[in-house]
């Protein structure tokens, strides 16, 4: 997560992967009945009028009044506190899209796809059905939100698109970990933090999760609910389970789906990751050598070493796209990672590494601007590269020695031969960025919590599976449900199992009596 080139910016992708695939599916659905608006009878939110600080009272007790939006949606918007423990000092908007239950209403349940950058409002508004299961639309009026910093709330800005791409596809002159690449790479890392503190402003030091989580409280309140109700993917575990720490008697049903060990440093999360993808990489490479159309010959090692050859080519000699981009190591790995998100997108990874093979880098592009969020006219479609940066660099503390990341780079590369090796010096980035984060990383208990589930897929390359049973382990509460497959994340995109535990639990609060090991 905190990597200076392709590592610093994975997760948020994978919540972009899910709306676009749901959005490709409502548009293949064909249906003759019109949309329903929002319920007449809900025109407004009522706050739950409990009693707070008096500095937060004006936040707590906003009334909410939703517009008609999108497919029968309703948007609206509310303040919250810029800085948290100064409330009077500002305030920053927040942006919500709800779909009214269908049926009989339990409450709100509040969605986050991931990121940190990913946007809830996008993934609600574009993919409903892919981010919750009928089941769930029925019960709770499926709220998404985009937290600080992102997308349609008040958001984190850099820079354009020409200068986006060239930080994004740029190649960092001189040999990587050398003197020379390393105070290049440091020098495109201070520019772009710089760039982002220009346009952003006091926001950019106030983007941190523990002061997402506060707005989760207050999103709970303002929405009505005595306790929160929340589906949390990828990094919005560690925002669920934070702010199941910061108020576990707020704590209504809590499902964290692919966790994130809140305990993890920065160099544990990107050891982890490396090996997560580089296990990924190999179970495609299973794959593919078991059909009839694989761009590769022989074992799974010879074929991994084959990636690795191509991967250290493109690094010395970039391929150069149509439009005049380049394809160096770390957009080809990131091109690579992209489909290993899903199983379901294995097949177009071969028709990739072949092309590349043959030196056409036009399809490694577009499979890193679908990673990025990039446009085919050039532009971006979000703020989610920004956002994931701010937000990291808060969270996670960082250290300036570089003879240590020269040394935990070596480490990467041994655990993870093929990928490793493009997944270090992540500290670059946030060692040149205009905030520091001092908040060191511990676990999160939730003492006191109700039951929270937390869902861990064994072969998420993402966030490992060994990150949910930590997660479950530590949460006072916690209760684990095991998806034995493939990909990132499992509710409503794996099997029956998963969405039965996650849609009694929500709706009934029925507890696991152990993992169903699904």
């Amino acid at each position: 997560m905190n990597d200076t080139t392709t590592a610093r910016r994975r997760l948020p992708r994978a919540a972009r992967t899910a709306a676009i695939v749901g959005a490709l599916a409502a548009l293949l659905a064909v249906s003759g009945c019109a949309p329903t608006f929002l319920n007449p009878q809900q025109p407004v939110s009522t706050p739950t009028g409990e009693e707070v600080d008096a500095e937060l009272e004006p936040f707590y007790t906003q009334v909410l009044k939703w517009e008609r939006c999108g497919d029968g949606m309703g948007c609206t918007t509310a303040k919250a506190p810029l800085d948290w423990s100064d409330p009077a000092a500002g305030e920053t908007e927040l942006a919500f899209v709800r779909h009214v239950a269908t049926g009989d209403r339990i409450g709100s349940l509040l969605v986050n796809p991931g990121g940190p950058g990913g946007s809830g409002y996008d993934m609600i508004m574009d993919s409903l059905d892919f981010a919750v299961g009928q089941p769930l639309q029925e019960r709770f009026d499926v709220v998404g939100f985009d937290p600080r910093g992102v997308g349609r709330s008040d958001g984190v800005a850099c820079y354009e698109a020409p200068e986006m791409d060239e930080y994004l596809y740029g190649i960092t002159p001189g040999e990587r970990g050398s003197d020379e690449w390393i105070a290049n790479s440091e020098a495109i890392e201070r520019d772009f933090g710089q760039a982002c503190s220009d346009q952003t402003g006091e926001l950019l030091a106030n983007v941190d999760t523990e002061s997402a989580a506060r707005d989760l409280d207050l999103m709970r309140a303002i929405l009505g609910d005595e306790k929160l109700n929340y589906l949390g993917y990828s990094y919005g575990t560690y925002l669920g389970a934070t702010f199941a720490d910061l108020y576990p008697d707020k704590v209504g049903r809590l499902v964290l789906d692919g966790a994130i060990d809140p305990a993890a440093s920065g160099s544990e999360v990107s050891q982890t990751q490396a090996i997560g993808f580089e296990n990924a990489l190999r179970s495609y490479l299973e794959y593919c050598l078991a059909g009839s159309e694989c761009p590769f010959d022989g074992t799974v090692d010879e074929a991994a070493d084959e990636i690795g050859r191509l991967l250290a080519s493109v690094d010395q000699s970039p391929l150069r796209g149509t439009d005049g981009r380049l394809v160096g190591a770390d957009a080809l790995v990131t091109a690579i990672i992209y489909p290993l998100y899903s199983a379901d997108s294995w097949q177009y990874l071969s028709d990739m590494f072949e092309s590349v093979m043959f030196g056409d880098a036009d399809m490694a592009l577009s499979f890193a601007d679908g990673y990025n969020g990039r446009s085919e006219d050039g532009t971006y479609l979000d703020n989610s590269t920004e956002a994931f940066s701010a937000v990291n660099c808060l969270d996670y503390t960082s250290q300036s020695d570089v003879a240590v990341m020269r040394a935990e780079a070596a480490t990467l590369a041994e655990v993870a031969p093929i990928i490793g090796p493009y997944f270090g010096f992540g500290d670059l980035g946030c060692i040149n960025w205009p905030y520091q984060g001092d908040r060191e990383r511990v676990e999160l208990h939730a003492a006191g919590a109700d039951p929270i589930l937390v869902i861990g897929t064994t072969g998420d390359p993402a966030t490992p599976y060994e990150w949910a049973v930590r997660l479950a382990d530590q949460l006072e509460s916690g209760a684990l449900v095991s998806y034995e497959g493939e990909g990132h994340t499992a509710y409503n995109k794996s099997n029956q199992c998963v969405n039965n535990a996650v849609e009694s639990y929500l709706i009934d609060g029925t507890v696991p009596a152990s993992d169903p090991k699904c």
